[in-house]
């Protein structure tokens, strides 16, 4: 994740009644004989799995219970970021990087980032790069191409069923043959599978996994989380955009500030920079400005007092 040379200290925390299953995992990775793994810390305490820390993946929250709804489980999952963020601010170090994988990923890295007001907020994300990940694997099956040739392809907005995305601005290169780059929505030439089957399919595949397999994402949410942290640490390959929740400045893409919006980012020195100044069509501007407005929503109902 963070390169073939970079030896890592793990901090795994968890909640107390998982503490006899937190050793079972410390074990699984010591008998992985990972060569950069340098240390396990296993705890329940913040201020032990917090200290000095430098990269934080925030993967635990609270699933949706029987009888809750979205603001339910908006305001159980507050309670569990505003303690993380509280402890970031405190321990963790002040340039720490953060990613939220835990649902409602957004929402709850905002509510981590009001609770750490010492840590910058460029340094607080969520994990949208799981959405851009499913919908590169669906236009694969789509055009029978690798997924090496196809890049541009962006996620706006909420890791939720309103998210939307993108193929705009994808390309696909040596299609149809070799030496030619083809724009992605071009080389697809199905708008209607575009805005019906590839959006429904990509909003809704966390709920068609768990039906499939009775639980919720795991390794592809794992590979996803790694990839949005190595680019960022590492930067992200050249010509290649890293869809990215980040919180926004209220002057990009026309959506309102304070929200943590999934954006396309490019990476370097281990800062991400949103890639501005993409043009925005009628479709695009309906679907970006509908999972603004959830967040606004969710904003609402997890930072009410």
């Amino acid at each position: 994740m963070l390169g073939e040379d970079q030896p890592i200290n793990l901090h795994l925390l968890d909640i107390p009644q998982s503490e006899q299953k937190m050793q079972g995992v410390v074990m699984e990775i010591k008998d992985c004989a990972y060569p950069l793994v340098n240390s396990i810390t296993p705890t329940t305490d913040y201020a032990v799995a917090f200290k000095d820390c430098q990269i934080a993946m925030l993967v635990g929250a609270r699933p949706r219970g029987p009888g809750m709804v979205r603001a339910d489980l908006l305001k159980a999952n507050g309670g569990i970021f505003a303690g993380q963020g509280k402890a970031l601010d405190q321990y963790a170090s002040k340039d720490c990087k953060i990613v939220v994988v835990g649902n409602p990923a957004n929402t709850n890295a905002l509510i981590a980032m009001t609770n750490a007001p010492s840590i910058p907020r460029k340094n607080f994300s969520a994990l949208v790069r799981l959405d851009q990940n499913r919908a590169y694997a669906q236009v694969v099956d789509k055009i029978g191409v690798p997924l090496s040739q196809l890049s541009g392809l962006t996620v706006y907005g909420n890791h939720s069923a309103t998210q939307y995305p993108s193929v705009r601005h994808g390309v696909v290169k040596d299609f149809p043959s070799a030496g030619q780059t083809t724009p992605m929505q071009k080389a697809i030439n199905d708008d209607a599978w575009l805005e019906g089957t590839f959006l429904t399919t990509v909003q809704k595949r966390g709920a068609a996994i768990i039906k499939a397999r009775g639980a919720s994402s795991a390794v592809s949410a794992a590979k996803a989380a790694v990839d949005h942290m190595r680019e960022w640490v590492l930067g992200t390959p050249e010509g290649t955009v890293s869809s990215m929740a980040v919180c926004s400045d209220g002057n990009t893409y026309g959506i309102p500030a304070d929200l943590i919006y999934g954006f396309p980012c490019v990476c370097k020195n281990g800062e991400w920079k949103v890639v501005d100044g993409l043009g925005v069509d009628a479709y695009s501007r309906k679907l970006m400005d509908a999972t603004a407005k959830e967040l606004v929503g969710e904003k609402a109902s997890a930072l009410a007092k």
